[in-house]
């Protein structure tokens, strides 16, 4: 599943742990409305973007400092013809520190260019990682923008 799925790279001078810290603090770097936990192993929590969009998600796996997974466990996008499109999916952190310097490798397994949404989805992820997660990491501020939809 994960072998073309959308995929995007960072760096950033701070620690992974640290890093996975703010990645769960998503509201500062996504630009949603927010709601649950995103924390711990075992988290709920829904994201919301406009009018009745959302995606609930499940932190599934949770590695201190190198790993963190979080699976759509339901969601609804009005905006394309299969509306519960990333169920199942999964967005997956993968994080490695050398020299006080951490490589952040974030890939939404599933989102492949033959579903509906990628052409949208793949510029959107390509702003909240490389854009908005790669500011809020170094300088504390997100970089917001209106969503793609």
């Amino acid at each position: 599943m994960q072998n073309n799925s959308f995929s995007s790279s960072i760096s950033a001078t701070i620690s992974a742990e640290e890093a996975i810290k703010k990645i769960s603090k998503i509201p500062e770097w996504w630009g949603v409305t927010f709601t649950g936990n995103a924390d711990n192993q075992g988290d709920t929590f829904t994201v919301k973007m406009t009018g009745d969009s959302f995606f609930n998600f499940t932190v599934t796996e949770l590695i201190p400092g190198k790993k963190l997974v979080w699976l759509v466990t339901d969601c609804h996008m009005p905006w394309y013809s299969d509306k519960a499109e990333w169920t199942d999916t999964r967005l997956v952190f993968d994080l490695k520190e050398s020299n006080g310097t951490t490589e952040l490798t974030f890939t939404h397994e599933g989102l492949t260019p033959d579903v509906e949404c990628y052409k949208d989805c793949e510029s959107g992820w390509t702003h909240w990682i490389r854009t908005s997660l790669a500011s809020y990491l170094t300088t504390g501020k997100g970089a917001f923008r209106p969503p793609t939809k």
